[in-house]
């Protein structure tokens, strides 16, 4: 991991170059090999990491230009998982590492984009780094 520095660096360069709008990261899963509890060896999207540079899984963010808000969307273990893994940093204690102030769990990440579609705000899209897609979209 780098310092906070230089992930709020980077994010600052790339509303700079896009100016306006939503930005949407996405991060990556766990992937089962055979049962939800067995799985694979977790890798970050890159784009995800090169952004927001935490490693876990079943996080997406959001960098709101037009409102200038950076969110970290994501939940904290549960129960079975702290079993299984032990305590780790919360979401919002990794999240200030990087330099984003405000946390919400993942569940609102879908409300989030819904109350700003309404308003026709532009969406950017980023899933690694040689894809980028601009669009607008409409939920309904």
């Amino acid at each position: 991991m780098f310092s906070k520095q230089t992930y709020v660096k980077r994010r600052n360069e790339l509303v700079k170059s896009v100016k306006k709008g939503i930005l949407l990261f996405l991060g990556n899963n766990e992937m089962p090999m055979n049962y939800a509890g067995n799985t694979y060896q977790f890798r970050q999207d890159s784009t995800f990491l090169y952004y927001f540079g935490i490693n876990e899984p079943n996080l997406a963010a959001v960098i709101d230009i037009d409102n200038e808000k950076e969110i970290i969307f994501g939940d904290e273990r549960a129960l079975d998982d702290i079993v299984w893994m032990g305590f780790d940093e919360s979401i919002e204690g990794r999240a200030k590492k990087v330099g984003v102030e405000k946390t919400k769990s993942f569940s609102e990440l879908e409300k989030y984009l819904n109350k700003k579609n309404k308003k026709d705000e532009r969406f950017t899209f980023f899933r690694n780094t040689d894809m980028i897609i601009f669009f607008y979209f409409k939920i309904y």
